[in-house]
Parts: C-alpha cells; structure tokens; sequence
C-alpha cells in the first residue's frame, strides 16, 4: 500500500522545506523583539512626567515632599519604583502618615499625603517632643507649638527617633501601647481638644484633667474602649455646675464623684 504524506513536499525537497520554515519562524521572532523595542523607545521618549502634583500636604510643601520622593520632570513615568518612591518619602519626612503615587497619562504624576497631626508631647531633658495619635515621634515643638498639644507627665522615654514610635527608657511597651490606645480614644471620642494633661506616673491609676471641671480616672490598660464609652455616658448627663471626678477604672461601673 502506498503511504501519502499530505501537506508535506516531495521527499527530494523536504531539507529545503523546513530550511525555509526555520528562516520564517526567525524572521517572526525578529520582527516581534523589533515592535517590542519600538514601543519600549516610543514610551522612553514619549511618556516623560511633565507635571507633578502634591495633594493632602499641611505640614509640608509641594517641593519638599517632591524633593524626598526622588520624583523629577522629565522621569518615565512608567519607569520607576513606586515603593523605593514611597520609602525615601517616610524616611525623610516623619509627619507622613500615608503616601501614594498616581499615574495620570500622558505626562501627570499625584503624589497623595495624609499627614500625621501632632496630638500630645512630652518633657525631654527640658524640651517638649511631640507625638501623634500612635505615639510616633514627630521631632521637637516649634514656639508656640506647644500651647495647642496634650502634655504627658510619667513617661520616661528612651532614645528618641523622629518618625519611629516611641520607647520608653525601660523598654516597657505595653505602657507605650496603653497611651496610644489612650490617645486614640480621646480623637475618636471627639474629647482631645479640651484634655488640659495627661498622667502616666502610676501605669494602674492613669488619669487626665477634662475641660476646667472634671478629672477622670481610666486606671489600668485594660478595656480603653469600654471605658471610654462610660465616660461619653457620663459626660452626657451631667449637668452645667456639677464639678468633680469621673472614675471608670474598675471598668464595669463608671462613678462620678462631686468636689
């Protein structure tokens, strides 16, 4: 019986047949790598960043959060490290809470910032070191700075790093984590702007001075939402005159106690 090879040539010209293959596929693969340069090179030359954008930023200028990402007109705006970007902005500038970069084609980058506020500060070898809500260090208070913060009295930090939390001298975190639970609750309670102080010198007998009327007790590190929440209770029925201590330190009853 005679074997048909369909879709092959003679058997004579077979060796010319797939000579003339590999040329193809190598011409192909040539081709393919030559519009994969071009478009490389078009969006070298093309896709430049020609404008830069700052959004968020209080603390800080369009230039200086600019000048800490490492961003410049005329960069690709695809070639570059958004994390290394991102990196170089938190080591620069402690008061960066958040950082992102954005791509607007063809030629707009947005750098978006939410910053960190300075909340509370402590006594350091006679000067005032502020801190914000997660008690991260954000550098020495500028003049006048001051007069709108919580100062913190007992804590005994260690060696200070701008833009790290803080450490206490005695390596005690759960303090640290305490007054930032703490710190928390006093934004999220609406009740920061009238803390007048705050003391830490007994870790199991923490209280602050509320307004010009009330102290309040919170105790122990334990249940600072619960706690909280009591206070807010209290606080909604007292009335206009009444003066005293707020104590929700047992953590299961809060007590008010009149001057």
């Amino acid at each position: 019986m005679a074997t048909i090879n369909a879709g092959l040539p003679p058997e004579s010209k077979h060796g010319e047949y797939m000579q003339a293959r590999r040329r193809s596929g190598i011409g192909g693969l040539v081709s393919f790598l030559a519009v994969v340069l071009g478009i490389i090179f078009l969006m070298s030359v093309l896709l430049r960043v020609s404008e830069i954008r700052v959004e968020g930023n209080e603390h800080y200028t369009d230039q200086e959060i600019i000048n800490a990402t490492g961003l410049e007109t005329g960069d690709n705006i695809f070639f570059f490290d958004k994390f290394s970007t991102i990196g170089r902005a938190y080591t620069k500038l402690p008061y960066l809470e958040e950082v992102t970069v954005e791509r607007h084609l063809p030629g707009t980058l947005t750098i978006r910032v939410v910053e960190s506020k300075a909340l509370a500060y402590l006594y350091v070898d006679g000067e005032e070191w502020t801190i914000d809500r997660t008690c991260k260090i954000l550098g020495k208070a500028v003049e006048g700075e001051s007069e709108a913060l919580i100062p913190i009295y007992g804590i005994q930090p260690g060696t200070l790093m701008i833009g790290e939390k803080l450490q206490r001298a005695d390596g005690n975190e759960e303090r640290v984590d305490y007054l930032a639970a703490l710190l928390d609750q006093l934004v999220e309670r609406g009740l920061a702007s009238e803390t007048k102080w705050i003391d830490f010198t007994d870790s199991n007998k923490v209280f602050f001075k509320y307004g010009e009327k009330y102290q309040v007790v919170i105790g122990k590190g334990e249940n600072v939402e619960h706690k909280f929440a009591m206070v807010m209770s209290v606080l909604s029925q007292l009335q206009e005159g009444d003066v005293g201590t707020i104590d929700v330190s047992r953590g299961e009853k809060a007590h008010f106690i009149p001057n």
